[in-house]
């Protein structure tokens, strides 16, 4: 995968507020300041979560382009063109669509896809959450440019409502809770995740840990199952995508590895955007 980024960091976001005020500045993951629309948009959306994000914002009749994967919430996306995937679009589909604004994560789409389709699209955001609560300033920025500010502050007071009711990390003392786990994402060849991705911030939120490789400086490093790693762990999550893991994986692997695995939401764990605040419950459901 070509970074989309190359370097990027995570000051490079814009920080997630402890208020739901307006921002000041309308500022994406790159620094790229925006204004609100004076006229109606034309919206492609090449991230799935934020597709979701924008329906529930009330945005759905601007959304002009969406991904294959942008399956949620399915009664709404079913009548909005669809472009390709999110790193192999159809650059001349999106074309006759005329957008005027194209949104982009870091993680899910291709930097020279976005800079092909930044030739013709006017007004490129970039997002890019690393922890949940930068869902806040998500909200906010993507509310402000779309006017659609007053549906934003809702999602927020959920957010924050959801957040809030998470248990507390210092009553998380038994040591079953606080576990080490292998978050598994794909197989042929086995991939996770590592510390610094959304995922990772999410789990950490009921205390627990995500193991990665510790000579791996890649945010979905591959790996292999070995010795030395099984006596770091205490047990294994499989996600339900990008890779599409079953309980038939589960039993394969519990009986290969002798250690406990749980099939895991991906939805749930890895979205941003207002599938958020179904993630923080969803949390507590594991805890």
């Amino acid at each position: 995968m070509t970074p989309f980024l190359p370097g990027h960091a995570a000051s490079r976001v814009q920080p997630a507020t402890d208020s739901v005020q307006q921002p000041a500045l309308l500022v994406d993951a790159v620094g790229a300041i925006h204004t609100p629309c004076t006229t109606p948009p034309r919206i492609v959306s090449l991230v799935p979560s934020i597709t979701e994000l924008l329906c529930d914002l009330g945005l759905s009749s601007s959304l002009v382009g969406r991904t294959g994967f942008c399956i949620h919430p399915k009664e709404v996306v079913a009548s909005i063109p669809k472009i390709g995937g999110t790193k192999d679009v159809n650059i001349d589909k999106i074309r006759k669509l005329a957008p005027t604004h194209l949104i982009v994560n870091i993680d899910e789409n291709e930097k020279p896809v976005v800079d092909a389709l930044a030739d013709f699209i006017p007004h490129i955001v970039v997002t890019h959450p690393l922890v949940p609560r930068d869902n806040l300033a998500l909200y906010q920025l993507l509310g402000n440019i779309f006017g659609a500010q007053a549906k934003a502050l809702q999602l927020c007071q959920r957010f924050e409502e959801a957040y809030a009711s998470l248990p507390a990390l210092p009553e998380l003392s038994d040591q079953t809770v606080r576990r080490k786990l292998v978050y598994c994402i794909w197989q042929d060849p086995w991939m996770t995740v590592s510390s610094a991705t959304y995922i990772s911030a999410m789990l950490a939120l009921i205390g627990w840990q995500t193991w990665s490789p510790p000579d791996s400086t890649a945010r979905y490093p591959a790996f292999r199952w070995n010795d030395e790693m099984l006596r770091e762990i205490d047990g294994v999550l499989l996600s339900s995508e990008p890779y599409r893991f079953t309980e038939t994986h589960v039993d394969a692997l519990e009986k290969q590895l002798g250690l406990p695995v749980q099939l895991v939401d991906g939805e749930m764990l890895s979205w941003y955007g207002s599938r958020a605040i179904a993630g923080l419950h969803y949390l507590k459901q594991l805890a």
